[in-house]
C-alpha cells in the first residue's frame, strides 16, 4: 500500500472560470494559472504522484508548455491515473477538501465527485470531496484564492469495482 497527500492554491481574479472538481461554477472571480487551475484536481494529481514517489504535477505538465495553457484538469488527472496503472497500482481511494469561503459549495460536491471518478474509473464511494472554509481568517478566508488538499492511498495490483 502507498499513502499520497496533495496541496494547491491558486489565487482569485477576475476574467477567470472557477473550475473546481471539473465543473464550471457561477462566481464573479476565478482562479488564475496556467491550466484551469482546478486546485482540487490539481491537490488530487499531486497526492497520486507523490504516493508513489514521482514528484509534482509541474514535472509532468510545466506551465512553461503552451499545450497545457488553459487546458482541462481532468485530461491532466486522467493521464496521471494512467501512469498509476502503469506503475503497478490501483486507486484504492481518494479524500479531498477544498478551501474556499466563497462560493458555497454543497450543490456541487456529487458533480465534482462524478467527475472525478468517471475520470480516473473509480467507484464513486471511493472519491470523497468535502467543502469548508476558514470562518474568514487568512487568505482563502478573505477571498484572495482558493485551495484544495487530498489524501490518497494506492495498492498493487489489477483494478477491482
Amino acid at each position: 500500500m502507498r499513502v499520497g497527500t496533495g496541496y494547491d492554491v491558486h489565487r482569485l481574479v477576475e476574467k477567470r472560470a472557477l473550475v473546481l472538481g471539473g465543473v464550471k461554477i457561477t462566481h464573479p472571480l476565478g482562479l488564475l494559472g496556467h491550466s484551469d487551475a482546478d486546485v482540487l484536481v490539481h491537490a488530487i494529481m499531486d497526492a497520486l504522484l507523490g504516493a508513489l514517489a514521482l514528484g509534482d504535477i509541474g514535472k509532468y505538465f510545466p506551465d512553461s508548455d503552451e499545450a497545457y495553457k488553459d487546458c482541462d484538469s481532468l485530461m491532466l488527472l486522467k493521464k496521471v491515473g494512467e501512469l498509476v496503472g502503469e506503475k503497478g497500482y490501483r486507486i484504492n481511494n481518494i479524500d479531498s477538501t477544498i478551501i474556499a469561503q466563497a462560493p458555497k459549495l454543497s450543490s456541487y460536491i456529487e458533480i465534482m465527485k462524478e467527475n472525478i471518478s468517471r475520470t480516473l474509473d473509480l467507484p464513486r464511494d471511493r472519491v470523497s470531496v468535502k467543502a469548508t472554509t476558514e470562518e474568514g481568517l487568512g487568505f482563502t478566508g478573505r477571498q484572495e484564492g482558493i485551495a484544495a488538499s487530498a489524501v490518497v492511498s494506492l495498492v498493487k495490483g489489477e483494478i477491482i469495482k
